[in-house]
């Protein structure tokens, strides 16, 4: 390993460990490189998802929704019903209407998604400016179906690459949190008021086709990030299930359960012991687990269940001690 490989690990994968400025092991600097690699691999991959996300999003606005007045739920529907009564530029609107979402993400899931959430809200408002797609079609059940469809996608996409281009989810994370209701109706409660000012402003047909178009989208994002719900059960086989205990606990600020196991492994179908451990987290969370265990041990054995909602325990998460 070159010396300007091994300062930029230093430098960026052992920096906040413990022993700083010990004389790093080859073992050390090599588990380093690793996370190095996979750190780099993951940012591409969020890079290309969320790229994509975006011009599927703004395809969808461009193509389908904007020409025909429709609009769509969430703070996406807020900023075209704004636009369509005002006459005020959209990717001003998608700015300045997620901008707090924005702060409210940092709050409650972490700085690095809120980074995220901030370039990808800001490159769809840089494509819907400069970025101009035909027009499709006119066909008003078209534009309803396939324009939320490319908006469902556009969201997905982005939610797989760690980040939002519509921040009523954060929104709806945060109320249910504040008020103990589930996040479910929190957005029903959001989509109802949109599609009701819709139909006061435009018409009524045109907030019934909305609300088609907003359909569309939910179940294409649904089916985009693989149908995962608000929380995700994930269950973690490893042998280093005490170092995976330690990062979802000080790291991501997360309970957890232990269970203790046995496994029968070999010819003889020997016995041994382990720890099998259980945490839920929000599905914004779940692509920074996955890279911290795939960290820790890229052969652990791990189990994801989606769960409609949860209450009480540690679904909240503390505060971490810096």
């Amino acid at each position: 390993m070159n010396s300007f490989l091994t300062r930029v690990i230093i430098q960026t994968i052992l920096r906040n460990k413990k022993n700083a400025n010990t004389q790093y092991s080859s073992f050390i600097l090599a588990k380093g490189f690793r996370e190095l690699k996979i750190n780099i691999v993951r940012l591409l991959k969020d890079f290309v998802l969320i790229s994509l996300g975006i011009g599927s999003a703004a395809f969808g606005l461009e193509s389908f929704l904007i020409p025909n007045s429709f609009i769509d739920g969430g703070a996406t529907g807020i900023s075209l019903l704004i636009n369509r009564l005002t006459g005020l530029p959209l990717y001003a609107l998608l700015l300045l209407i997620n901008l707090p979402f924005v702060f409210m993400g940092y709050k409650i899931v972490n700085k690095q998604f809120a980074f995220k959430t901030a370039l990808a809200i800001s490159g769809l408002a840089i494509c819907v400016a400069t970025v101009h797609f035909p027009e499709v079609t006119h066909d008003k059940l078209l534009v309803a179906v396939f324009g939320g469809f490319f908006l469902g996608a556009g969201i997905g996409l982005s939610v797989r690459g760690g980040a939002v281009i519509d921040g009523t989810e954060v929104l709806a994370i945060f109320l249910s949190r504040k008020f103990g209701t589930t996040i479910g109706d929190i957005i029903i409660i959001i989509n109802i008021i949109i599609f009701a000012t819709a139909s006061y402003f435009l018409s009524m047909e045109t907030a019934l086709y909305s609300m088609i178009t907003y359909l569309a989208a939910s179940k294409t994002l649904d089916f985009v990030i693989e149908g995962i719900e608000e929380y995700t059960g994930v269950t973690i086989i490893s042998p280093h299930h005490e170092e995976i205990r330690q990062m979802i606990i000080n790291e991501m600020g997360r309970g957890v359960t232990v269970y203790r196991g046995k496994r029968g492994h070999g010819r003889n179908g020997e016995i041994s012991e382990f720890d099998i451990i259980y945490t839920v987290v929000t599905r914004l969370e779940l692509n920074r687990l996955n890279t911290e265990i795939q960290t820790i041990d890229p052969h652990s054995f791990v189990v994801m269940s989606s769960i409609k909602d949860t209450k009480g325990g540690m679904i909240k998460k503390r505060a971490l001690k810096h």
